[in-house]
């Protein structure tokens, strides 16, 4: 194996940490988005469905765009190779996220049950496409793309769709529907908790199944034992998570489910190393930390920004859940009303209309 560097490894290393930072994050988010058509029983439900993730679904989106930056600039071959092959689904995902952001803004903005229900269409289908397109690209970044030696895609704009792009797209959606039932089983009361903790533990052992196919695919073809192990990690800590639901330990096991992501990801990122998208058409085409990095200079620089900015953005968000820590129920959403022009002109100009 050749001699990796220091600064690309850590990278490296950061780049997989906030794709499982993003993962984490907006995993429950988009579950939530999904479960508003799949979960959630009339208007005062799903309203406590986006209120659980109202303060925070869109700051944990900036870990998406912060690992797409970071690649940018710590690993721009990675960065142009992987975007242009990949332009339709992350296109795709763009324009799910979209209609996903909008719906949450818009649904509430007009009393009607027309309008509310076509926004939560909209933010249940985008929801589902925006995940499946990033488990889509996340498995073929670990699994490979026909590359040829300039780093160009190989083939049609739908090449990309093959068994592996099904399988990583099926992971992240299936994860994210019982992550958002183990955040919501954490954020609720009442009735609406009872039924989402006994649907996480009914459906986590089938929702992981794709996941841990997809890291034993990745382990089978380039797996050390040190990848081996992380991957015995993981199943350890699907089923901590899944006893520790049964016991009712809803905060452990929303804990237990984190680290059975963490853990399958770094088996997965650590078996891959140090290539960062491989090649179909042949090895002596794959892009790898030493031949798609920037120049010391440019990881050093990062690496300076990156330990000034990362602790206050953990902060900031630490501070934000905290805050937002309480237990929603359907008794704490007032009914929906309109509100009359007249009403919306004394609150403009502060007068009487």
């Amino acid at each position: 194996m050749e001699t990796v560097p220091v600064l690309p490894t850590v990278w490296f290393c950061a780049i997989a940490v906030l794709w499982v930072g993003y993962l984490f994050l907006e995993g429950f988010d988009l579950g939530v988005g999904m479960h508003m058509k799949l979960f959630a029983r009339g208007e005062r439900e799903r309203r406590v469905l986006l209120n659980t993730i109202g303060p925070v679904w869109d700051g944990n989106e900036v870990w998406l765009l912060t690992a797409g930056g970071a690649t940018f600039a710590a690993f721009p071959r990675w960065y142009a190779s992987l975007f242009s092959a990949l332009y339709l689904p992350l296109t795709i995902a763009l324009v799910a996220l979209i209609f996903r952001a909008v719906a949450i803004e818009y649904r509430g903005k007009v009393h009607s049950d027309r309008w509310r229900a076509s926004w939560d269409w909209a933010l249940a289908l985008g929801s589902g496409v925006a995940a499946f397109c990033i488990g889509a690209m996340l498995s073929l970044t670990t699994t490979g793309l026909p590359l040829n030696a300039n780093g160009d895609r190989v083939g049609g704009p739908f090449v990309w769709l093959n068994w592996y792009a099904v399988l990583g797209g099926a992971a992240v959606v299936a994860f994210a529907l019982v992550h958002a039932l183990a955040f919501i089983a954490l954020k609720t009361d009442g009735e609406i908790r009872t039924r989402a903790h006994a649907a996480f533990v009914r459906w986590l052992p089938l929702a992981v199944l794709p996941l841990v196919v997809w890291v034993l695919a990745v382990q089978i073809r380039a797996g050390a034992w040190w990848s081996w192990t992380l991957t015995l990690i993981a199943a350890g800590a699907a089923l901590t998570a899944w006893r520790l639901g049964r016991r009712g330990s809803e905060g452990r096991a929303f804990i237990g489910l984190a680290v059975f992501l963490a853990a399958g990801a770094a088996a997965i990122f650590s078996a891959v190393f140090p290539v960062v998208l491989p090649s179909t058409l042949g090895a002596a085409n794959n892009l790898t930390v030493v031949n798609a990095s920037s120049s010391d200079y440019t990881l050093g620089l990062m690496t300076v920004v990156a330990l000034i900015g990362l602790p206050l953005v953990l902060v900031y968000q630490t501070w934000t859940y905290s805050v937002f820590r309480r237990r929603l129920s359907v008794d704490s959403i007032p009914t929906a009303h309109s509100v009359v022009p007249a009403t919306v002109m004394r609150l403009v100009t502060g007068r009487q209309a």
